[in-house]
């Protein structure tokens, strides 16, 4: 867990984005993630810097807290800083169920956006919808883009973490002067992008890691604002380490797997 008790008797959490430096607008070449190479919070004990020390949101339990830093702050970097989300925008959010897109669709939700989402999963389509998404297309339908367009007339913002070749749907589907932003990869190199569309239309690409500092204070500040909790899958015992592996391995999970050292 990334949240502990500080020597003033305080709950707080951990910024897990160590080494930003002093540019907002990109990292400095020793930005790391806490745990690769430092140790991480699988460890009994840790020393970290103060200076990644913040008080905890009140409202959230201790599991709620851990399950919020790392991709709590990716979504709001990535909405917020790299996105300049703003209220109403339409918004669509790929691949529902995993850390990042499920906080950055109730960022979304607390700036009164309407959200759509996309999974290869029809339940968990169906819970995100239950927790406010506006609706959402499975992307193995190879109809989805003509009916999102259909349901909306395209989004303003996509956030996205798989790439691949499916990246080109999203272009379809972007209203002009819309933004896409992207935090991962996991389906690899982007094939066959067609450039014309993206310039016609005025697309922004925007990549995104993490965050600074600042936007990791603005995101805990946002949260507390809000009254955001994380959706939290399950919790394991750290006696159960491979079982969360493996569940993540699996990729069903429907938010965020949380361990816990008691």
């Amino acid at each position: 867990m990334d949240v502990v008790i500080d020597s003033d008797g305080r709950e707080v959490v951990i910024n897990p984005g160590l080494d930003w430096g002093s540019k907002l607008t990109l990292v400095s070449p020793t930005f790391r993630v806490l745990g690769v190479p430092d140790e991480g919070t699988f460890a009994d004990a840790i020393v970290i810097n103060k200076k990644y020390i913040y008080p905890k949101p009140a409202h959230l339990s201790y599991h709620e807290a851990a399950a919020l830093p790392l991709a709590g702050l990716t979504a709001y970097r990535a909405l917020m800083v790299r996105a300049n989300l703003q209220k109403n925008d339409k918004v669509l959010i790929s691949g529902i169920g995993g850390g990042v897109a499920l906080f950055a669709m109730q960022f979304a939700l607390a700036l009164d956006c309407a959200v759509y989402v996309t999974s290869g999963s029809d339940d968990k389509i169906a819970k995100a919808i239950s927790l406010g998404a506006s609706g959402g297309y499975n992307y193995r339908d190879p109809e989805w883009t003509k009916k999102l367009q259909s349901d909306t007339s395209g989004v303003d913002v996509i956030v996205d973490s798989a790439a691949g070749a499916g990246f080109n749907q999203l272009i379809k589907v972007c209203n002009p002067g819309g933004r896409i932003v992207f935090y991962g990869g996991t389906h690899g190199k982007i094939d066959g992008l067609n450039p014309q569309p993206i310039f016609w239309k005025q697309i922004s690409l925007l990549g995104s890691t993490m965050g600074s500092d600042t936007d990791f204070g603005n995101m805990l500040d946002f949260v507390s604002h809000h009254k955001i909790k994380p959706v939290i899958d399950t919790v394991y015992k750290l006696d159960n380490l491979h079982q969360g592996f493996e569940a993540m391995e699996a990729g069903l999970q429907f938010g965020k797997i949380v361990f816990d050292h008691q």
